[in-house]
């Protein structure tokens, strides 16, 4: 792998992993979970990586490997799964740069209207082939999710902002007291349950299946405020789902548990940051015992100041580029075009024999 300052793609890992690496590098073989964060735009640098890793470097691999997504990430894995992964997934991008949404002049569209159409296209996309995608010989879905309790238990005017801001200040004492307000529930493959506990958060389990894919999925995505929550998911407690991501913005979960391999992390940034409401909260940045066998694969920040605005895309590209979509669309190509490095730095990581030398998880 280049070493130089000009590398795109940098090796981070925990203790165990390092070791691990540092003694005979990294085959698909090694690798038992997936880890798919939220982050909306941000997860489109790491299109080119996803597509080389699930569509060639882990294609013939025959051990069950678990895929645990939030938000975005829970499409990016649900796309893996389908047969030709690979295309599943150079179709996301092209959806995710190209998505508009019906909105007045100089306004935003309302949440109901990309609820609509974004919930359209996942069916379209993922709904039609849930059979297809969970079938899958090898790879087992995870879609994490957010259920609203007391004033979230349902979507309103008044009731929602009460909520959150009742969240906020609960997380901001604790992640134990944020599960007061939200609940994480995981919509799973029934045919293998997660490779390590939950214990750190509330959590319930539901079984994944055709009628709930789609929903669960749009659950996964749906941030407040910008969609509507999704109500009473098919197979899962009645009640609000929201975005996977403010309860697992990162999936810093409990990894260290597993009796055996590795956790290959592809990610927009080297912290593995809880929740969305964490990301004040500098401290619960650090990594911790739970990343002992985690592996990420992250930008370098310099790559990063390459890309256009100097920085990876974000949600509020959609207001400063505002009615302008050609241009958000071409800042958006550029960057998953520049992307390509990350995959291709990653494809001769692991085609050498050598020992690879990561770098401690910060």
């Amino acid at each position: 792998m280049p070493t130089t300052s000009s590398a795109a793609l940098q090796v981070f890992a925990g203790p165990r992993a390092r070791a691990r690496l540092a003694e005979r590098g990294l085959s698909p073989a090694d690798v038992r979970v997936v880890p798919g964060a939220a982050g909306g735009p941000k997860g489109l640098v790491l299109n080119p990586l996803d597509r080389f890793i699930f569509g060639h470097w882990l294609a013939e691999s025959t051990q069950t490997l678990h895929l645990l997504g939030a938000s975005i990430g829970a499409w990016r894995l649900a796309c893996a799964c389908l047969p030709d992964a690979d295309a599943a997934l150079a179709q996301l991008a092209e959806d995710y740069i190209t998505q508009e949404y019906e909105h007045a002049p100089g306004r935003p569209p309302t949440p109901r209207a990309v609820s609509q159409a974004f919930g359209a296209k996942l069916q379209e996309r993922l709904g039609r082939r849930a059979h297809e995608l969970l079938a899958h010989p090898h790879r087992r879905l995870h879609v994490f999710t957010s259920r609203g309790r007391h004033l979230l238990r349902r979507e309103g005017r008044l009731r929602t902002p009460a909520g959150y801001l009742g969240a906020f200040l609960a997380n901001a004492a604790s992640r134990r007291a944020l599960g007061g307000w939200l609940e994480r529930v995981v919509f799973g493959d029934p045919r293998d349950a997660l490779p390590f506990p939950l214990h750190d958060y509330r959590s319930r389990h539901c079984a994944l299946g055709p009628d709930n894919l789609a929903p669960a999925i749009l659950a996964s995505c749906s941030i407040p405020f910008w969609l509507d929550a999704v109500h009473d998911v098919p197979g899962g407690p009645r009640g609000a789902y929201w975005d996977g991501g403010i309860t697992d913005y990162h999936l810093h979960l409990d990894y260290a548990a597993m009796d055996d391999g590795l956790v290959l992390y592809p990610h927009f940034q080297r912290h593995v940051v809880p929740g969305w409401l964490d990301k004040a909260w500098k401290r619960r940045h650090r990594a911790s015992a739970l990343l002992d066998n985690v592996v990420v694969l992250a930008p370098a920040p310099a790559w990063v100041a390459t890309l256009p605005g100097g920085k990876l895309p974000d949600r509020a590209d959609f207001k400063a580029f505002g009615d302008d979509l050609p241009g958000r669309m071409a800042a958006w190509r550029r960057a998953v075009a520049e992307s390509q490095r990350l995959a291709d730095e990653f494809a001769e990581l692991v085609a050498r024999p050598a020992p690879l030398l990561a770098q401690p998880l910060p």
